[in-house]
């Protein structure tokens, strides 16, 4: 068996904007990934192969992303038992609602973890992968330690900037 990795699915190419933020999560943390278009209703097949084929290979997390009927990650759940995130695109005239909606609402015992809708779920996609992997990687979970303790620090300075600019007033 290889390097574990994250498999990315989305349900089309115009998904791909919103999941860049997952992508670039996944590169922050030096964690191996693939990405791929497949569809629970056009491809269902294809989505099936893929699926057994990449937990054989190492996969410990798929992240799937879809639009409007949004099944993708209920689909992939019914496959296999690796945890599988689900971001809801922010599309269609109820602008992701419905995605989440179709993401969420999974029968007892097919869990799909899921995430906000549109890029900031799809950054937190990312994470959750990350926290997911860092279960068993002492050295990962360190480097998402570090990257919360960035951020808190971030937050700090911007309320610091914040105090002074009252200051003055």
């Amino acid at each position: 068996m290889s390097k574990p990795f994250v498999a990315v699915l989305m349900g089309s190419d115009s998904d791909l904007p919103t999941m860049q933020a997952t992508l670039d999560v996944l590169k922050t943390f030096d964690i191996r990934f693939e990405a791929k278009v497949t569809s629970a209703h056009r491809t269902p097949a294809a989505t099936h192969a893929y699926v057994t084929d990449a937990e054989e290979r190492g996969c410990k997390v798929f992240i799937c992303a879809a639009g409007l009927a949004a099944h993708l990650a209920g689909a992939v759940a019914g496959i296999t038992t690796r945890p599988v995130i689900g971001v809801p695109v922010d599309c269609g005239p109820l602008d992701g609602h419905d995605a989440l909606l179709s993401t969420v609402m999974m029968p007892g015992g097919v869990p799909v973890a899921t995430v906000a809708i549109g890029s900031a779920g799809a950054k937190n996609a990312g994470y959750l992968a990350a926290q997911m992997l860092a279960v068993g990687d002492d050295e990962l979970a360190l480097q998402v330690r570090a990257e919360r303790q960035k951020s808190a620090e971030a937050v700090q300075a911007k309320d610091a900037a914040l105090q002074a600019k009252l200051a003055q007033q």
